[in-house]
């Protein structure tokens, strides 16, 4: 039972209803708001944007609309400041048609008004009708402020559009709004999606000393951060530091982020440390983020180990260490966890599936991923096109083709995840003309390719020697569907081309790139050299990839081969010299067999394992039996002949 004072003034019961609203209680608001009614006192001008407010975080429409009908009623109807409130209470409604229909109606506009009204335009996506009305602004002579640059920002970052960006930031310093913080703060975030990192360095660099904030360092780092540029991120960092600024949970959010990388675990914690140092170790967003990083460099022990330290479990939790489980092909370790979180009354959700299906994947454990098939699809994942897109995947790279073929055609949706999948699964199988047949047929559909579909393409073009057809879709990428090849294009062209034995060619389309080529050009060209024995090539590839990547044994070893090709010993000596000089390991290659839903890793000669006595006998029984058998066939073969 809910007992309401007795007050004798709007003012008043205006001042109690301001409380509960501020409070979080909209509802105790409006009952409130009955009850003044009740006492015969009517409400006035500031009652009904207190009342709008209430209405709007509850999102109830109903409620909205009674409301609105008491200020109809009103002598208050016409004043801006109470038709601003419920402008905002219905565009928070998701009422954007009646809020807009109010907004017409408004004789005497403002920039509050036409705010209220351009953030719900932002809110629904609306770009041209943001444009739109900021235009209208300009034209009534209604000056736009901080709030309407934001709203332009947040709109046109969904089109990542910079020349657009640019042009909003000009419109900004024109109405003298470039000097405040906050707007700046905006810039070095909106600049850094749009992948111009360069110029959102410049806006942070241009922000007073007096004035640049925490949440400016965190913009920079965190653009950096997104952007995977690990040096940039520690180097603005460690000024942050140095020039007196105390770091929060987001700064370590963002350079922890940075760090998930395997050559990364070092620095990773160290600013493990410093979370500790600054108290926010116990963040629960910190700690899933240091699960997250320290599976992903690879120390799988000190994930469990925070993971197991932590009392409150989230999904996010749950998801993160069985994602490091999974990445780092322990997959019955996964799958336990899996079950512990079922067990534990939390539920597993699309990125934990999605998770278990990728290390399936990756490690090629093939009954795992049809166990995990079935779980989505008994649990409501069935028509989940993401998720069927990834169990495509799965049994591709696993190297069941016809589960994987079989699933795609009975997509009830298919995107162009879903063919690209599908063609590099035919790819990466061996079936190039299946995979030239579905792009074909994509492309009769009206699906239009991105730039992963005609890297999958070009792929199976490589593998199956196709010069012609590789040439043919590398063209129709610029030319009918203008998209600028990236790095990895190029290198399926490079190694086309050098298969095919253009090696001079090959060397012609690396200097004709538009950006710097990587170790992952060079050692394709490398290959080819090996291949067709030419030395000159060869040794202008491996000198690119010793200033890339010096300490990688396998451009030595190519190199070798290729010197040893053509009889030349010295060089060959030479090179193991250089290596070790730069102290370049060659690591063995590994294999890894599945028995019993368990991964096992073999290397050349493995002594490791804990059945290794067993396994060299039955290797050397299979060896025998091989041996007699190839013997008996030759005594027959004799007999006939």
């Amino acid at each position: 039972m809910m007992h309401f004072p007795k007050l004798s003034t709007a003012a008043a019961w205006n001042s109690i209803i301001r409380e509960s609203v501020n409070q979080s209680h909209p509802q105790k608001a409006l009952l409130l708001f009955c009850q003044m009614k009740q006492n015969g006192l009517e409400p006035n001008n500031f009652t009904f944007p207190f009342l709008a407010k209430a209405c709007a975080k509850l999102s109830n429409l109903k409620l909205s609309q009674t409301i609105h009908t008491h200020v109809v009623k009103s002598p208050f109807q016409s004043d801006i400041f109470v038709q601003t409130a419920i402008l905002d209470m219905y565009v928070k409604c998701n009422q954007l048609g009646d809020a807009y229909n109010l907004f017409e109606k408004i004789t005497m506009k403002d920039t509050a008004s036409c705010n209220v009204m351009l953030m719900g335009f932002v809110q629904s996506g609306f770009l041209d009708k943001v444009l739109c009305l900021v235009h209208d602004m300009r034209f009534a002579g209604i000056q736009p402020d901080t709030i309407t640059v934001m709203g332009l920002i947040q709109a046109s970052l969904t089109t990542k559009n910079l020349e657009l960006m640019k042009s909003i930031h000009a419109f900004g310093i024109q109405i003298g709004i470039e000097c405040d913080v906050s707007m700046a703060n905006t810039w070095i975030s909106a600049y850094s999606k749009c992948a111009d990192l360069e110029s959102a360095k410049a806006v942070f660099d241009r922000i007073d000393m007096g004035v640049r904030t925490v949440v400016s360092w965190n913009s920079m780092i965190a653009g950096y951060s997104n952007s995977n540029k690990f040096l940039d991120v520690l180097n603005v960092y460690k000024q942050m530091l140095s020039d007196g600024y105390r770091p929060d949970i987001s700064t370590i959010l963002s350079v922890l982020s940075s760090c998930n990388q395997p050559n990364k675990l070092v620095q990773g914690m160290l600013i493990h440390c410093q979370g500790i140092q600054l108290g926010c170790d116990s963040d629960i967003f910190v700690i899933n983020d240091l699960i997250s990083m320290y599976s992903k460099c690879g120390d799988i022990l000190s994930a469990r180990f925070l993971f197991d330290g932590m009392h409150d479990r989230t999904c996010v939790s749950w998801t993160a260490m069985i994602s490091g489980y999974a990445e780092n092909g322990n997959l019955n370790e996964a799958l336990e966890l899996f079950h512990f979180m079922e067990a534990a009354g939390e539920k597993p959700d699309l990125v934990t599936v999605l998770s278990l299906v990728s290390g399936c994947g990756h490690t090629g454990a093939l009954d795992h991923g049809k166990w995990i098939h079935n779980y989505a699809f008994s649990n409501g994942l069935r028509d989940n096109t993401v998720v069927c897109n990834a169990l495509i995947d799965m049994y591709a790279k696993c190297g069941n083709i016809n589960n994987a073929r079989e699933l795609f055609y009975t997509l009830p949706v298919t995107t162009v995840v879903s063919w690209t999948s599908m063609i590099a699964g035919y790819a990466l199988n061996g079936q190039y003309e299946e995979a030239l047949d579905l792009f074909y047929l994509m492309l009769e559909t009206g699906m239009k390719p991105n730039r992963l579909t005609f890297l999958a393409i070009l792929q199976a073009c490589t593998h199956a020697g196709l010069l012609e057809k590789g040439m043919e879709f590398f063209n129709k990428m610029t030319e009918v569907y203008y998209m600028n090849p990236g790095v990895d294009h190029y290198s399926c062209m490079v190694n086309l081309l050098g298969r095919k034995g253009k090696l001079e060619e090959a060397v012609e389309l690396v200097k004709s790139m538009p950006m710097k080529p990587d170790a992952g050009i060079w050692g394709a060209l490398l290959g080819a050299c090996r291949i067709h024995h030419n030395m000159e090539i060869g040794e202008y590839a491996f000198s690119r990839l010793l200033e890339l990547e010096p300490q990688v044994a396998v451009p030595y070893v190519e190199m070798a081969n290729i010197y040893a090709s053509q009889r030349r010993w010295d060089e060959v000596a030479a090179l193991r010299t250089v290596m070790k000089f730069n102290k370049v390991k060659k690591f063995p290659g590994q294999s890894l067999v599945h028995v019993n839903g368990k991964p096992h890793v073999f290397t050349v000669e493995d002594s490791g394992h804990p059945e290794a006595l067993f396994i060299y006998a039955m290797i050397g029984t299979l060896d025998l039996q091989s041996k007699e058998e190839h013997t008996t066939l030759k005594e027959v073969g004799d007999m006939i002949n």
